[in-house]
């Protein structure tokens, strides 16, 4: 089987995915020996069974934060993946708030659901682990969930980095570096002054520093959809040189396309 990502969902907010103008299923990554779902949001089975994508083949499930448009079929999903546990089968990757809360956010996974994968890992930034043939790193995020994530993704085609929901920090330029292919939830358009999630405008200062070889921005909110994010797209390219694409639901590209910099690194490891 080819490599592949696809998104099972590009909703950003709760007036977006509550009306499912866009769908809100997460992202999936497949390859040979690996099916990982990125931030299984409500709807995420449904996305999967409309793909259809056999969810009993998921390696792995990546959660980086507590909010239910990220994690709401989260503990349906792993009893899918089990049998209700009877089969227990996967990995779950999460951070420390979905697990067990943080005080303001209480934790979405149950005490029943702990006990349907292979392994339960929780991560903090600059933390790793392996699955098989795809190495998982933690990024940093800044975000209201105190213990949010991103995950940079080494797969044996390229290197996919996933912002997850964050506000713009220098921090996230290192972290970002040297992907392949970087994914930001940019959930505003230029102009916008807002707390919470990326802007195009946090876009453009990224892609100026980090220069992947492809970006693709999701996860839109109201004011973004009503600019238009393919538009938006066109704009952080035209300031930046870096292609842009902005996805829609049941996108989908083949990452060893994109895979410049991760077969440069592999060719100058090897000489």
């Amino acid at each position: 089987m080819g490599s592949r990502i696809l998104f099972l969902g590009t909703a950003g907010h709760h007036a977006i995915y509550g009306t499912q103008v866009r769908a809100s299923g997460g992202i999936l990554l497949q390859g040979e020996g690996y099916q990982v779902h990125l931030d299984p949001g409500p709807g995420a089975l449904l996305q999967l069974n409309n793909y259809k994508i056999n969810v009993k083949e998921h390696t792995a499930v990546a959660v980086t934060h507590a909010h239910l448009n990220h994690c709401n079929d989260l503990n349906v999903m792993l009893g899918a993946m089990s049998y209700q546990g009877f089969d227990r089968h996967g990995i779950l990757i999460t951070n420390e708030t979905v697990v067990n809360g943080d005080g303001k956010l209480t934790p979405v996974l149950t005490h029943a659901h702990r006990n349907f994968v292979e392994r339960l890992i929780v991560l903090k930034p600059s933390q790793k682990v392996a699955i098989d043939e795809v190495e998982i790193h933690a990024l940093p995020a800044f975000h209201s969930d105190s213990h949010a994530l991103g995950f940079k993704l080494y797969t044996p085609e390229a290197i996919i980095s996933y912002s997850g929901d964050t506000k713009y920090h220098k921090d996230l330029l290192e972290a970002y570096d040297k992907s392949d292919i970087l994914i930001l939830n940019v959930q505003h358009p230029f102009g916008a002054k807002e707390e919470e999630g990326l802007s195009s405008d946090d876009a453009v200062k990224i892609l100026q520093k980090v220069k992947p070889v492809l970006c693709v921005i999701t996860h839109f909110g109201p004011r973004m959809m009503k600019e238009n994010p393919v538009y938006q797209a066109r704009e952080i390219q035209k300031q930046t040189n870096v292609q842009v694409i902005a996805a829609e639901d049941g996108f989908e590209l083949t990452p060893d396309s994109y895979a410049a910099i991760s077969k440069q690194k592999r060719l100058t490891n090897f000489e």
